[in-house]
């Protein structure tokens, strides 16, 4: 049985907690507990959650967990020694270390992450990143693996972070079927941004939302505004009229948007050619999918995946690089 310490602490948050329960579907699905949970502290006892209820938990031993997982607090507060201490051993003789949102303060506190890339929820990256500046933070990524140390985002992607510990012991076939267990939407890849396009455009009406879903899902296709117009059931005049008034943008410059959060994501999470993706998210073609990161993100596709791979991981990693792109 492959025990996961949960290392809790004063305030700890609920939502944390709920990422956990990836691990019961997963016993659920295998048919037999190959999982089990141990809430740990540095003395024991009840620790409050921060909706005030106890979280009973037992105090730091000797024996160490194959995973530890280090969640968030709502208020942050200083850990203590034996915690760092412990996270310290950990790395030594636990399979894996792991944080959930701000649990990352934490492991930087321990040393853990220091040289390597590690995210937090995206209003704290930034605190992350003054406060231990050894270390490679992004809020570009809901969850990230360097040598065996893991960090999730904020809120739900506790959630994708334990999809893919459970994805990394027993494949990705039990991780999908606990992700429609838990009635997810979909599996969100590590390289998924923090930040949505659809959340960021953010329109008032169904109407535009349900032009938005669409074009979502047919990013390959051209998305003309004659075409967006005829879902919404607008004349093309009127619907770049009421789209702007409700996202301040126009409808090209939304499409782009989504085609550029498309495009990112098959980057870091496969090894297609950008030719490939340039096709598949809408472009046409890889010169106008870099002219678009460029104007947009400052960087082309190259220096961005750079930028959020790992130490150390060489060259064989970026996608841009492998395919001879400029």
């Amino acid at each position: 049985m492959r025990e996961i310490g949960v290392i809790a602490s004063d305030g700890i948050q609920v939502m944390s907690m709920a990422a956990l329960t990836a691990f019961d579907m997963a016993n659920s699905e295998l048919g037999e507990p190959d999982y089990r949970i141990r809430f740990m502290s540095a003395s024991g006892g009840e620790v409050p959650s921060s909706f005030g209820f106890p979280v009973v938990t037992e105090p730091l031993s000797r024996r160490m967990p194959d995973t530890v997982i280090v969640v968030g607090q709502v208020v942050r507060r200083p850990p203590e020694p034996a915690v760092l201490d412990y996270l310290r051993r950990a790395r030594q003789e636990a399979r894996r270390v792991a944080s959930i949102c701000n649990g990352a303060f934490v492991l930087a506190a321990s040393g853990l992450l220091d040289g390597r890339l590690a995210t937090t929820h995206w209003a704290r990256a930034q605190a992350l990143k003054e406060e231990f500046p050894a270390i490679r933070v992004t809020d570009q990524r809901i969850y990230t693996e360097d040598d065996g140390i893991w960090t999730s985002a904020g809120m739900s992607a506790g959630i994708d972070l334990v999809l893919a510990l459970i994805e990394q012991d027993h494949g990705p076939q039990l991780a999908g079927a606990v992700a429609r267990r838990m009635v997810l939407y979909h599996r969100r890849p590590a390289g998924q941004t923090q930040h949505s396009a659809l959340l960021d455009i953010a329109p008032r009406s169904d109407r535009v939302q349900r032009v938005l879903a669409y074009a979502r899902e047919n990013l390959s296709q051209p998305l003309s505004v004659e075409d967006l117009a005829e879902v919404a059931r607008l004349s093309p005049r009127q619907f770049s009229r009421v789209f702007r008034e409700e996202t301040g943008m126009s409808p090209a410059r939304a499409v782009e948007r989504l085609r550029l959060e498309a495009a990112k994501t098959m980057m870091e999470t496969g090894r297609h050619p950008l030719d490939v993706i340039a096709r598949d998210s809408g472009f046409a073609d890889r010169d106008r999918m870099r002219r678009a990161f460029v104007r947009v993100h400052g960087h082309t596709p190259r220096a961005m995946a750079q930028q959020d791979a790992p130490a150390g991981s060489g060259p064989g990693r970026d996608v841009e690089g492998a395919t001879g792109a400029r």
